[in-house]
């Protein structure tokens, strides 16, 4: 199998030549080869490499901020590349943080999908959308607004050796990479046991979608998978079943607190005390938005109702068990 002898070659070059390494706060980013082409590097965002040539590279992702990119941009020098382009699997500020300076210092192509390409190119629309109105000073922060980068419809553009996927969900047209060595990078598609157990709550966009999205990951027989935030594996079985199983144990947590009626704020409220969550900003909008969007699924599954009641928005149970008629 190529991944072992992947590993095998990536065990010589730390003792004899050394794959590059920088320290990003408490991380370290580390190139790490999987495919004849395909590197990835090791970092809080992983970051995909595909080489085109011998020259010549596409990033896959650039990490969560400008200093990121500056990294990253070592780490390509080093091996003598240079960057042809950038793939962002989708819009988020910790995907496309390093965008910016990387496109500006080698005039590189930015590629997305659909809706992910406006986000890339007018990045205030993260926050505001997560916000639902202008941002106030604190939400326009790093974590959630990028810097500006100019960004291409991907299937116009997409080079030879690589395939892209959709994998919609977790944001509006997020994407996934096969490229030619029959490894996946996938994206926030799946979240880690550590994540999930810490956080309980992802942020979901639309979760009819992302369920939808782990069926279409259960069909996948790739060599070697790539999730932007888990460490590389071979499998990703338990994980899909892992972000299954938390997805409808939400579901029915939300369903269970809109038992007497509650509005969004009371709905909020409940699931960061059940989930012994602490609130700031961030944590608002992001869970915030992620808890309108199980709303809206249970709304359209028919099992939740709401009606107005003294100018509030009161959100009520519409079925005497989750996925049964009263």
């Amino acid at each position: 199998m190529y991944l072992f002898k992947a590993r095998k070659r990536e065990k010589y070059h730390r003792k004899n030549r050394k794959l590059e390494m920088f320290k990003m706060g408490e991380k370290v980013m580390e190139l790490i080869q999987v495919g004849k082409r395909t590197y990835y590097i090791k970092n809080v965002t992983n970051i995909g490499i595909y080489k085109i040539d011998d020259e010549n590279i596409y990033l896959i992702d650039t990490g969560k901020d400008q200093d990121a990119g500056k990294k990253i941009l070592k780490i390509i020098e080093a091996q003598g590349w240079k960057v042809r382009g950038i793939i962002n699997t989708h819009s988020n500020a910790d995907h496309i943080g390093g965008n910016c300076v990387i496109q500006n210092r080698t005039g590189c192509l930015v590629l997305a999908h659909k809706i992910e390409k406006i986000f890339i190119h007018y990045p205030i629309l993260e926050p505001s959308f997560l916000y639902g109105g202008y941002p106030f000073q604190k939400l326009r922060n790093k974590f959630l607004l990028a810097k500006e980068s100019k960004a291409l419809e991907i299937e116009e553009n997409l080079p030879e050796g690589l395939e892209f996927i959709s994998l919609r969900g977790h944001f509006f047209d997020m994407i996934g990479i096969k490229t030619s060595d029959d490894i996946y990078f996938l994206a926030d598609s799946i979240f880690s046991e550590e994540t999930i157990s810490k956080y309980h709550f992802f942020f979901l966009y639309d979760v009819k979608e992302f369920l939808s999205t782990l069926d279409y990951l259960g069909t996948l027989k790739g060599k070697f998978y790539i999730l932007s935030h888990i460490e590389g594996t071979e499998d990703i079985t338990s994980l899909i079943e892992l972000n299954r199983r938390k997805v409808h144990e939400i579901l029915e947590q939300i369903w269970q607190a809109c038992h007497e009626g509650k509005t969004f704020e009371q709905i909020l409220k409940y699931v960061f005390d059940e989930y012994h969550l602490i609130m700031n900003e961030n944590q608002y909008v992001l869970v915030g938005s992620t808890i309108r969007s199980y709303l809206a699924y249970l709304c359209d599954e028919g099992q939740l109702d709401y009606e107005f009641q003294n100018n509030q928005m009161i959100w009520k149970q519409s079925v005497s068990i989750l996925g049964g008629k009263k």
